[in-house]
């Protein structure tokens, strides 16, 4: 065969290689595409990183327009999905209505996203029991698990309890089945609202969901709810607490305000990154440990004296006691203590300097007087160091206590809401605003009585503008603490015993609580708790009136002359959206209080 005849035969063997060619670039991109889409492999992350958002409270006195910026942000840097860690709605009311309401406002909030949203519910979502089916109609399933690309997500409900020994059977049977089923996972992430885990294992104490994240290989765990960021790595565990992407936020000693995090999974590990408008900062911005420290420092590091004020407006020189605590094992407190001291006040001396070693004390003496001012009270400053060059701004306001009476009547009082009973004098009208720029509420006389077997509590509370009075709930434990109302907070026994919130609005609805210290662990606030009262209210030309009857039986109590019992009250006015409150901070904390003297 001559060399003329065999040159189609080598132009066919040409285009055979370069389709060989093209082909084998075909199945090495599908082996690529397959590799990314393996749901199987730590491989699968190989030139093909995951990224998504993890997205914080957004309710709990809400911030307008927070939450729909971060929602914009977060689109614009387009991420394969979004997680939320809870607290969606502001809920906590009985109206199906408004819950829907504000369901379908949310909605709309996250109507920019192009992506897909899990949700984790919060205790805004789903505030008790009785919500979880609304809560399935209108979000879906409480707790449940998907995967991505190799990547297994649970979600958790931790939204009824406050403790990780209260996760229901149900729940943990579920969780440790699912996690049984995906230990092949190439990673696992957990989302839950509570992060009990700062109060658990942060604090070296034995967790549940631990044990079993340890157990079963759990990468990372991401929570809420306290509205500050956090984050620590136990037992090789990602755990990280979100701050507020909308609610009320409580930025903690970096002054982080409002964030998401921007997450990347990839063939390495799982990277983490807080992120702030304008700005991106390290995952471990601030530790657990660096948490809990300056939440020490914020709770004890510093002790000052409560000044008495009796039921007067003056307090002659008086000396306090002020102790300061540095809780730090290696970092020396040294630094200014200054006054701030309002006008019709004195303090001396208004500053020192001070250094304390790490873990000492230090006890020192002031002399304060008042000519005709409560409230703003002087204010002490400090900062104590937490890491090292990072310190906390410590301010505690002195600590003021006043008195108020209940008269003791030899004969029931008539409920009628008319205050038209000789046992209602000395009425306490001295209030004051927590905001001192704020506008106060119309004026509002507050009135005590006591027998053997009752405790009466009586309000009048002047309005100009009847017509505009607020107040729709007329079920017990409905949104009243949100209306027209006044609120008290009862503590009985002043060394240990429970403290119980009572509030009543102009129709003469109650809502309640009953709230108890936990040594170490803060405040619990019992929602279920009901007292049994009778109720009347009364509404004049200029003013609405209350006046109620509880049963000793109520607040298990008995009284005699001359006890004391602890009390806080306030009236809020929603049309001029004011507070007035007779002693401040008006807290969950007895120990801000002032005494209802049994006469």
């Amino acid at each position: 065969m001559t060399q003329t005849e065999n040159k189609p035969t080598h132009r066919i063997g040409g285009r055979m290689k370069k389709v060989a060619l093209v082909m084998s670039v075909l199945w090495l991109s599908l082996f690529l595409a397959l590799i990314c889409a393996s749901a199987e492999k730590l491989n699968a992350f190989q030139g093909c990183p995951m990224r998504f958002a993890v997205i914080g409270d957004r309710t709990g006195s809400h911030q307008p327009g927070i939450y729909e910026q971060i929602v914009g942000e977060i689109e614009g840097m387009k991420p394969d999905f979004v997680l939320s860690v809870g607290d969606m709605i502001e809920g906590y009311t009985g109206d199906t209505m408004e819950i829907k309401r504000q369901r379908d406002e949310y909605k709309t909030i996250l109507k920019p996203l192009t992506v897909p949203i899990y949700f984790a519910p919060g205790n805004h979502d789903i505030t008790d029991s009785t919500y979880i089916e609304l809560y399935k109609r209108q979000v879906g399933e409480p707790y449940y698990s998907f995967d991505i690309r190799g990547v297994h997500f649970i979600v958790l409900d931790n939204s009824c309890f406050d403790s990780v020994s209260a996760f229901p059977k149900e729940q943990l049977d579920w969780l440790i089945s699912d996690l049984n089923k995906n230990k092949s996972a190439a990673y696992t992430i957990a989302f839950f609202h509570k992060p009990f885990w700062i109060e658990t294992i942060a604090n070296g104490k034995p967790d549940t969901l631990h044990a079993l994240f340890v157990k079963y290989g759990v990468d990372a765990v991401f929570s809420g709810h306290y509205h500050t960021y956090f984050s620590g790595r136990f037992n090789d565990i990602l755990y990280t607490g979100m701050g507020s992407s909308g609610g009320a936020c409580y930025p903690g000693p970096t002054g982080l305000q409002y964030h998401f995090a921007w997450v990347t999974i990839d063939k390495d590990g799982i990277w983490i990154a807080p992120m702030k408008i304008g700005g991106v900062l390290g995952w471990d911005e601030l530790t657990a440990a660096q948490f809990n420290l300056a939440e020490k420092i914020k709770s004890r590091a510093v002790k000052l004296d409560r000044v008495f004020f009796g039921t007067g407006m003056t307090l002659p020189e008086t000396e306090i006691s002020v102790e300061i605590e540095n809780p730090s094992s290696d970092l020396e407190l040294a630094d200014t203590l200054s006054w701030k001291v309002p006008e019709g006040w004195n303090v001396a001396p208004i500053s020192l300097a001070l250094e304390i070693p790490p873990k000492g004390k230090f006890k020192t003496a002031f002399t304060v007087r008042s000519s005709g001012s409560i409230y703003p009270a002087p204010m002490m400053a400090l900062k104590l160091p937490y890491a090292k060059d990072k310190k906390l701004k410590v301010e505690k306001s002195l600590g003021i206590s006043r008195t108020a009476y209940a008269h003791k009547v030899t004969k029931p009082i008539s409920i009628d809401g008319k205050l038209t009973d000789d046992a209602w004098k000395d009425p306490v009208n001295k209030l004051f605003s927590e905001d001192v720029l704020s506008k106060p509420t119309e004026p509002v006389d507050f009135y005590f009585a006591w027998d053997e077997q009752n405790l009466y509590l009586a309000a009048r509370c002047t309005e100009t503008r009847m017509d505009q009075i607020v107040a729709s709930s007329t079920k017990q434990d409905g949104a009243v603490y949100a209306e027209d109302c006044v609120g008290y907070f009862i503590q009985p026994k002043t060394e240990d015993g429970p403290t119980y919130q009572i509030y009543f609005n102009p129709l003469g609805t109650p809502f309640d609580q009953k709230i108890e210290q936990k040594n170490g662990e803060g405040v619990s606030a019992d929602r279920n708790w009901n007292g049994a009262y009778e109720i009347k209210t009364f509404k004049g030309k200029d003013y609405w009136s209350v006046e109620a009857k509880i049963p000793l039986s109520v607040l298990e109590a008995k009284i005699e002359s001359g006890d004391t019992w602890a009390i806080g009250f306030r009236r809020k006015q929603k049309r001029l959206n004011a507070v007035l409150d007779w002693v401040i901070p008006t807290s969950y904390d007895s120990k801000d209080y002032g005494v209802l003297m049994m006469k």
